[in-house]
């Protein structure tokens, strides 16, 4: 499902909307599965949202980036462009038990675009 926009849309900005539509709708699919399990607590404020059942989009984004980082060194070299450690990228997206915060979660979606086009983002910088 793609979506027409009133004004018209970079070429190079296609693909990271393209990402961004798809990951929104799985999102959407997995609150919906979802639904009945959540209890529903108050916010509190001032506090980093944790992974879980109310963090559908984040969700999808550690779906979708997990196989791509089977291959020997590629957690180490996107830990590197992230700009965190080995550690923290563990905790985040195998451990499930932190977020990261948002310029490192554009640069993870920004990552996965590259990936999926066959490129590699190389510390913030495009390569063929």
């Amino acid at each position: 499902m793609s979506i027409e926009y009133p004004y018209p849309l970079h070429p190079r900005l296609r693909p990271y909307v393209e990402i961004i539509e798809w990951l929104t709708e799985a999102a959407a699919e997995s609150a919906r599965r979802t639904a009945g399990k959540l209890r529903r607590r108050p916010p509190r404020r001032g506090l980093t949202l944790q992974p879980g059942v109310g963090t559908p989009l984040w969700n999808e984004l550690v779906k979708q980036v997990t196989p791509l980082l089977r291959q020997r060194g590629r957690k180490v070299h996107l830990a590197r462009i992230l700009g965190i450690s080995r550690q923290r990228l563990h905790v985040c997206l195998k451990a499930q038990a932190g977020c990261l915060d948002a310029e490192r979660t554009l640069l993870l979606l920004a990552w996965l675009c590259a990936r999926r086009q066959g490129r590699e983002l190389v510390l913030g910088v495009w390569s063929l």
